[in-house]
C-alpha cells in the first residue's frame, strides 16, 4: 500500500516549530509531548520526526534507528512520568488510531500515553 504523508497536518507542523508544544522528551528521531485535551492525568503523544501516517506505515518504512529509538523514547517517556508497573507505577494504557475505523484525526503516526488514574475498559464486551 502507497502512504501519502501529508505535511501540512498539525504535528508536521509541530515538528516545524510552527506551532509551540509543551515538550516531555525530544530525541533525534522521536518528539514526545503534552496532549492538548488530556484525557486521563498524563497524557502525552509520542511522534517520529519522519513523515509516517500510521502505525504499520513506520514499522513497514521506518529505518531501525527510528524504530529503536521511538521505542526507547515511549519507554523513557513512562519512566519520566513514573507509570512504569515494573518499577512501582500504576500503569499506562498505550493507543494508537490508525485510518478511518480506527478514528485516526491527524495523519502523522503518534502514540497516545495515558496514565494517572483507572482508566477503565478500552472496549466494551460485543
Amino acid at each position: 500500500m502507497a502512504y501519502v504523508y501529508d505535511d501540512t497536518n498539525i504535528f508536521a507542523r509541530i515538528l516545524r516549530g510552527e506551532i509551540p508544544n509543551q515538550t516531555v522528551l525530544e530525541t533525534v528521531h522521536t518528539l514526545a509531548f503534552r496532549d492538548i485535551r488530556p484525557q486521563a492525568p498524563h497524557h502525552v503523544l509520542v511522534i517520529p520526526k519522519g513523515p509516517y501516517v500510521t502505525l504499520d506505515h513506520f514499522a513497514e518504512a521506518a529505518t531501525e534507528a527510528e524504530i529503536v529509538d521511538f521505542t526507547r523514547a515511549v519507554a523513557k517517556v513512562c519512566q519520566m512520568l513514573g507509570v512504569q508497573p515494573g518499577n512501582g507505577g500504576n500503569g499506562f494504557r498505550a493507543i494508537t488510531n490508525a485510518g478511518d475505523d480506527g478514528v485516526q484525526e491527524v495523519p502523522h503516526y503518534h502514540l497516545h500515553i495515558l496514565a494517572g488514574r483507572d482508566l477503565g475498559r478500552m472496549l466494551q464486551p460485543a
